[in-house]
């Protein structure tokens, strides 16, 4: 069985062995046979589907393991609603579109919106179209947002449909078109919240414009527009970026003086990372603290972002002891904790102590995420531990649990790194073995012609070809392969010939 082979390929990794697969078909069978699956909660535990169920799966509850961003949702809530007891209501529906957009699967978020739309499930109001509006502009641009906003009717182009416009535009870094919306919005006189003026304000931090930030944000408060944490934390940002300390701490000094804002957490570790940035240790530790003060403890995102910070100013106590924490105050602990604690230790140089995570999140329910050993793939890598990478694929393999294409790939740049050409093409064929379109790994073009310079120079012609034959569903036929192929016909018609005038004088 190719299964087997392929295990039992894998376990012999260490010797430098590669996958018996084949090559690809425009219908490949599955490498593996596909595991049980089981299914998942948005926080990423796992539950048994042995485990008798105490009531049927709510919608949010089915929906959720299909986290693939390509799978369509649509037919699975038809399925959902089809079950006896089953009722779709619009507030749910509504919450899914929501978490989804929170999740950032907005393909998923638009299809969900706009079925719901077609079918009458919800009746669209002014809010509705806003967000369908931002999705339309996420997932197809700017031009089918702007086609579905002048598709409006009068009554439902308000405040809401015309601030999702501005978004588009800021997000898309469209100077010209989001100053000319905002002045329209203003004309209109639904520049009444903070907002649009936010919206400016990133527009400017994210094409590098700092210094006009401040200027939107006195013109906010002049137009009797209360800024809010948001609106703060940017232009906190703006002059820390700038490494002017001075208007930094007196635009925070502001902030904590306005009745009407409670500076939280997200502030001060602004104001921390900017101090790192600027080698002011002190008053970053200083910063982190008033941070450490604010958070909700059972809020895991919050330690993760604290370890990060100490993570930079290299102080393994104040991380591990955050981390202490995390564990006794939060009840779950999901996949992107332990990443955030492996991507700690690895820069702390703490590798056994990773090893060791590694080990308690493979017993724990969690779903089996190869993003989380990849960040240990990735520190062995930059630290030269190729020996100890191919390891670890090689216990997972012995485990049955294959790694993904990209957890190859990392081990592969390394022996690139290295120079050593032979080793780094075993590892991509095997991440091309089981290549997946839809999982967003593209091999290096950079790794991919030294592989193909080596293969033409001294690879079998029938390797050459299966190798290019996989590597065609990654990527398109290029020149870096027909000059591989062109060589290596070339070295076999040379060997052949070679060989010919021997056999002539042994059978005279």
């Amino acid at each position: 069985m190719a299964s087997s082979s392929l295990f039992a390929a894998g376990r012999r990794l260490g010797r430098g062995r590669l996958f018996h697969c084949r090559s690809r078909s425009h219908n490949p069978t599955p490498l593996l046979p596909l595991p049980t699956r089981t299914a998942t909660s948005p926080r990423g535990r796992t539950y048994s589907s042995e485990r008798p169920a105490r009531r049927p799966p709510s919608l949010q509850s089915t929906l959720w393991p299909l986290g693939h961003p390509g799978t369509l949702l649509v037919p699975e809530i038809e399925r959902w609603a089809e079950k006896p007891g089953n009722r779709l209501r619009p507030v749910e529906l509504e919450r899914v579109v929501k978490e989804l957009r929170k999740r950032r699967r907005h393909r998923q978020a638009l299809e969900v919106s706009e079925w719901m739309s077609a079918k009458g499930h919800v009746k669209f109001l002014p809010k509705d179209h806003a967000v369908h509006l931002d999705l339309v502009g996420q997932v197809h641009g700017v031009e089918a947002a702007e086609a579905y906003f002048s598709n409006l009717p009068d009554k439902d182009k308000t405040e809401k449909p015309y601030g999702a416009l501005l978004n588009c535009y800021t997000r898309e870094h469209l100077v010209d078109e989001s100053l000319a919306h905002f002045q329209k919005m203003k004309e209109l006189g639904f520049v009444f919240s903070s907002l649009p003026y936010n919206n400016l304000m990133g527009l400017y931090t994210n094409i590098g414009q700092h210094e006009k930030v401040p200027s939107v944000i006195a013109e906010m408060k002049s137009n009797g527009i209360m800024p809010d944490n948001f609106s703060y934390r940017i232009c906190i940002n703006s002059y820390g970026t700038r490494a002017d300390f001075y208007g930094m701490e007196k635009t925070l000094e502001d902030m904590e003086c306005e009745p009407q804002i409670v500076v939280d957490w997200n502030t001060y570790a602004v104001v921390a990372s900017n101090y790192i940035k600027g080698n002011l240790r002190d008053k970053a530790i200083s910063a982190l603290k008033k941070a450490e003060g604010k958070i909700d403890i059972k809020d895991s995102d919050t330690y993760n972002h604290l370890m990060s910070l100490y993570g930079q100013l290299e102080d393994k106590s104040e991380v591990k002891r955050l981390w202490a924490l995390q564990m006794s105050n939060c009840k779950r602990h999901i996949n992107k904790d332990y990443t955030t604690m492996l991507a700690m230790l690895v820069k702390l140089d703490e590798i056994e102590e990773a090893e060791a995570l590694l080990k308690e999140w493979e017993s724990s329910e969690n779903a089996s995420d190869f993003h989380v050993p990849d960040v240990l793939l990735t520190g062995y890598r930059q630290k030269g531990m190729l020996d100890k990478a191919e390891a670890l694929l090689d216990d997972f393999l012995k485990k049955r649990k294959m790694p993904p294409s990209t957890s190859w790939a990392i081990v592969a740049i390394g022996y690139a790194e290295k120079g050593d050409a032979a080793k780094a093409y075993e590892l991509i064929k095997n991440a091309l073995c089981v290549y997946s379109p839809n999982s967003g790994w593209v091999p290096r073009a950079a790794m991919i012609q030294m592989i193909l310079k080596y293969l033409g120079d001294e690879g079998e012609l029938k390797d050459v070809e299966n190798f290019i034959h996989l590597l065609q569903a990654a990527m398109p036929m290029n020149s870096d392969m027909m000059e591989a192929l062109s060589r290596a016909r070339m070295r076999e018609a040379g060997g052949a010939e070679e060989e010919a005038p021997s056999s002539t004088k042994a059978s005279g």
